[in-house]
């Protein structure tokens, strides 16, 4: 069983590249928070892996919530690993996640990170097209050795590249400016088309006006709304316009 959430397809593409390898379920955490289902029956012998991005070097909130709520049925403890994707570094995700997840008397056995292009376009800037593609080429390799240590449910902390965790203790609470809603913008070739508000994993965006407007002060501020509109109508802060937009190019994701 394979809980993970994507907005722009790195987390879903590493998530199907498991479930290809171990035949596990994959689980749209934005799909399960949106139906309100917390529970899951786990059959014997069947993995937990948690595939997550990092947002200011910790969880998105959505994830956070999901945690906190998540509640497995199994007679024995399965093997749960967890892994992050990040464009510098998976901040202290693996230790955020298992904090919570001991609160409900679980634990994370083995924790990964996967470098890939980072879609906080704010600061990371993907207009490379070369560029994007070889982060991508490379983090295939990364992902074929998390599949072995996977298969053989190997445990340990095998993240790198992390910060000491009161850097990331404090620029975790920078998230709480970064999902300020009142920092989109749109240009003027929006459609209406309402793909953005159909694919909000918290329904931020309701269509008004044949135009998207954020009735939220904060969202999770995963920018799917900015990377998967048709027209790149839609953008946050002064540098996304020119830093492009980007999903991962073998997994479809979102709505329309």
């Amino acid at each position: 069983m394979i809980f993970y959430f994507s907005a722009t397809g790195n987390c879903k593409y590493i998530a199907t590249r498991i479930a290809n390898k171990t035949n596990d379920r994959m689980i749209s955490i934005t799909d399960v928070m949106k139906k309100d289902i917390h529970s899951f029956d786990v059959p014997a012998n069947e993995n937990i892996g948690i595939i997550i991005p990092t947002y200011g070097l910790g969880l998105p909130v959505i994830v956070c919530d999901f945690l906190k709520k998540l509640e497995l049925v199994t007679k024995e403890k399965p093997y749960l690993y967890f892994v992050a994707t990040y464009g510098t570094t998976p901040g202290q995700t693996g230790y955020f996640a298992n904090r919570i997840l001991q609160e409900n008397a679980y634990s994370v056995d083995a924790y990964f990170g996967v470098k890939m292009p980072d879609n906080w376009t704010p600061m990371f800037d993907l207009s490379n097209k070369e560029k994007v593609r070889k982060i991508n080429e490379k983090a295939e390799r990364e992902i074929d050795v998390i599949l072995t240590k996977i298969v053989q449910q190997e445990s340990g902390d095998f993240m790198r590249r992390k910060p000491p965790l009161f850097v990331a203790q404090t620029y975790y609470r920078n998230y709480e400016k970064m999902r300020k809603t009142n920092n989109f913008w749109l240009t003027d070739t929006c459609i209406g088309c309402g793909i953005c508000a159909k694919n909000c994993p918290i329904s931020a965006i309701d269509i008004q006006n044949q135009k998207p407007v954020w009735t939220v002060d904060q969202c999770v501020m995963c920018l799917g709304c900015l990377h998967q509109c048709p027209k790149f109508s839609i953008q946050y802060g002064k540098n996304t316009q020119k830093h492009g937009q980007y999903k991962h190019p073998n997994v479809s994701v979102g709505i329309g």
